[in-house]
């Protein structure tokens, strides 16, 4: 008789026995990060962000201080009501807000993103009648909104972008229907980093009477400062008529802990849609401002607190840097026989590709790159790779080229291949 198949044994963790000292818990969670991207050394173009020493230690000892703190409940921590409002009305500044603006923190972009969506649909279900809401977006438009469709019950509607990568507001509008409840414009788009048409969709909103949300969750503090810095910035806040509501990163370009954003609208009515209520439990009334029930108050001290720190003069000062070195790294691709740029880069996000494809994989550059300790994320169609530049990369530019043109030499000479690989993981 064939003996009987049993399961592997498991592999996975159990606690241990006895409760371990606080520095050998520590000593093993050092040993788990041995081979993660050595973000603090700026060799990370993506998922990091980093002002220096002194703007981290700032964002992890509030974030310490605060860790605790429930901000599902302002009532129990009124601090965390009031770290809030400070956070939205100072990220105000940056997105155009008026005096009718009215925002909230997420945990994020995505979570912003998410909520954008919500509101838009709730608000047009109840103003008019709708049978399958949709929102209109280019393909450039950030995958949290295909998510947002998939969590919320709405259609996307993706449409190509012009050949300069940037929304086409004429495709766009032949789209919109009496269902549809949004329409999308980036600044900038992630994938190849320039700035939507954000006048010319927010016309078709108005036209339409429905909401207009812009993606500048990547580039909220940087166009801001960018303009300050005498940079000619195309039109792309709440300044825009027809824009009912934005976004911004803290945890980008903001430079706070992650677990930070902030969104926007145009006016409390708007706003009035992100939330959630009920009573129908036996818990009595509940309500919450986003995706998450119970928050750590951690994340909302560290934005404060960073953002007091940096100051106007420390935004201008890591903005200045992180747009030079974007510069840098986009005159070193423009005059490179064998490299191309996707677009001229308007913030801080480089996308660039080979110019004959078949000579030179460019993923197996990102491979070789990565022997160098460098990570950088990998974009398809086309075939691309992409930096996102902040301030820690000011003086790390000459290090990177020389790699980056080493990694072409390697991928030249032994005709290598390597994988388009994935931005988000799922493990």
């Amino acid at each position: 008789m064939q003996a009987e198949n049993k399961p592997s044994p498991t592999s996975a963790k159990s606690l241990p026995k006895v409760g371990l000292s606080p520095e050998k818990v520590f000593q093993k969670l050092e040993d788990l990060r041995v081979n993660d991207v050595a973000w603090r050394e700026g060799r990370a173009f993506s998922l990091a962000y980093h002002a220096g020493a002194e703007a981290i230690s700032v964002a992890e000892e509030a974030y310490r201080r605060f860790s605790g703190e429930n901000a599902l409940s302002t009532n129990a921590f009124p601090s965390l009501r009031q770290i809030q409002a400070d956070v939205v009305a100072m990220a105000g500044s940056w997105l155009g807000a008026t005096s009718e603006s009215a925002g909230f923190m997420t945990s994020g972009g995505t979570e912003s993103i998410l909520m954008a969506v919500k509101a838009a649909r709730d608000r047009l279900l109840k103003e008019r009648a709708i049978s399958q809401p949709n929102i209109v977006l280019p393909t450039s438009a950030h995958a949290a909104f295909d998510k947002a469709c998939g969590y919320f019950g709405v259609e996307s509607r993706r449409v190509a972008v012009g050949a300069d990568w940037r929304a086409d507001v004429k495709a766009m509008r032949s789209c919109v229907d009496p269902n549809t409840v949004l329409i999308v414009a980036s600044a900038p788009q992630y994938p190849q980093g320039v700035v939507d048409d954000v006048t010319g969709i927010a016309q078709v909103a108005l036209d339409f009477d429905i909401n207009c949300h812009v993606d500048a969750c990547m580039g909220g503090v940087t166009l801001a400062y960018l303009s300050r810095l005498g940079e000619i910035i195309p039109a792309w806040n709440l300044q825009v008529a027809g824009v009912s509501s934005i976004s911004v990163d803290l945890h980008k370009f903001g430079y706070t802990s992650k677990g930070a954003s902030v969104i926007m609208y145009a006016s409390k009515y708007l706003r009035s849609f992100q939330g959630f209520f009920t009573d129908n439990w036996l818990g009595g009334v509940y309500a919450s401002s986003g995706m998450l029930g119970t928050k750590s108050g951690g994340a909302m001290a560290s934005a404060w607190a960073v953002m007091h720190h940096l100051g106007e003069d420390g935004y201008l000062r890591l903005t200045r840097q992180a747009r030079e070195a974007t510069l840098q790294i986009a005159s070193f691709i423009s005059s490179n026989e064998l490299l191309c740029l996707r677009a001229q880069p308007q913030t801080t996000l480089i996308c660039f590709g080979a110019k004959d494809p078949a000579a030179l994989n460019v993923f197996a550059v990102a491979d070789e790159l990565a022997k160098h300790g460098w990570y950088v994320d990998r974009q398809a169609p086309p075939d691309s790779l992409h930096c996102t530049v902040n301030a820690i990369h000011h003086d790390k530019i000459s290090q990177f080229t020389n790699d980056l043109q080493l990694a072409i030499n390697v991928v030249l000479a032994t005709n290598k291949t390597g994988d388009k690989g994935s931005y988000g993981t799922i493990s």
